[in-house]
């Protein structure tokens, strides 16, 4: 199917990030140098800069440490395949595979500040959804930007897909319930809505997601069974930030991590993981909506410290 690209793909997509993990890596591995102290303290320079955090370096360094001293690492090629084995280990704590409802619909909730690449994630969503043979029912519950709605309204005559909109000022909630009511009616596989993204420090937003979560769970209950959060992969760090706050607020279940081909900061998602708890489910790595993938952790080690 057309989301499941290549692992060239992938590649290509992490290339910056790539280079400044595995590149700076390789760089430790000269040829005869022994697996010592003075080699992990470079390692854990090398992880940081890659902005998989602080806390999570902590963690992978501990374990390498741990390896080390009793002896099941005594080389420097071995360190290549513990690091991968590790991130695997630490990419699939929370399990990657989307939440699917006992009976249809399947609401997904999708959440995230103004200029993460939201809408755009919701579209690419729709898409991969349609692909599988599902029918998928857009709401725009992003009533205060009148550029949002019909953004979306654009993606979904794209994709193919119904929306349900209301007027620019329209109540949030309000959009939800419809597009859950419609939902309902129609039969649809699978229900996606767009909120609003203002600044994540913003109370106001807050409560307002909230509410569309409580006004879908009393029409649709279990629901929203997928709350999913956009993070732009180039802003680094402060995604765990914005992954903090919105998990507070929402019950975030998963991440989407959109413009992933376009940082070097592709390691945050490591950070998000074991900072935050939240497993990545889908990334994106372009500019269409083809350019999604489900999140296999296998596949993104793989890429990542090829």
């Amino acid at each position: 199917m057309f989301w499941k690209k290549s692992l060239e793909k992938l590649k290509a997509a992490l290339e910056k990030t790539r280079k400044a993990l595995a590149s700076g890596i390789s760089s430790l591995f000269r040829l005869g140098r022994k697996v010592d102290e003075e080699l992990l303290h470079e390692l854990e320079e090398k992880l940081i800069m890659a902005d998989i955090g602080v806390i999570t370096t902590r963690y992978m360094l501990g374990a390498m440490q741990k390896a080390y001293k009793s002896k099941e690492v005594t080389d420097v090629n071995e360190i290549m395949s513990f690091l991968k084995q590790t991130l695997h280990q630490c990419l699939t704590q929370g399990g990657n595979d989307i939440i699917y409802a006992p009976t249809p619909p399947t609401v997904v909730l999708v959440v995230g500040v103004n200029g993460s690449g939201k809408t755009t994630s919701v579209a690419k969503l729709a898409a991969y959804f349609s692909a599988m043979k599902k029918s998928v029912l857009l709401a725009a519950s992003d009533t205060f930007r009148a550029a949002a709605i019909e953004q979306l309204e654009k993606w979904a005559q794209r994709v193919q897909v119904n929306i349900i909109k209301q007027a620019t000022g329209a109540d949030p909630a309000a959009v939800a319930f419809d597009a859950a009511e419609a939902a309902l009616s129609r039969k649809a596989d699978v229900l996606i809505i767009d909120t609003a993204g203002r600044l994540h420090t913003q109370k106001n937003l807050m409560q307002e997601l909230s509410k569309i979560y409580r006004v879908i769970g009393k029409k649709i209950p279990g629901a929203p069974h997928e709350v999913l959060l956009v993070l732009d992969a180039t802003t680094g760090q402060n995604a765990i930030l914005q992954a903090k706050a919105f998990k507070d607020a929402v019950q975030v279940s998963g991440l989407f991590l959109a413009k992933l081909d376009g940082t070097a900061k592709g390691g945050v998602v490591l950070a998000i993981q074991k900072e935050v708890n939240v497993p990545v489910k889908f990334i994106g790595i372009g500019e269409h909506y083809e350019d999604i993938e489900p999140f296999d952790a296998q596949r993104f080690v793989d890429a990542l410290l090829s």
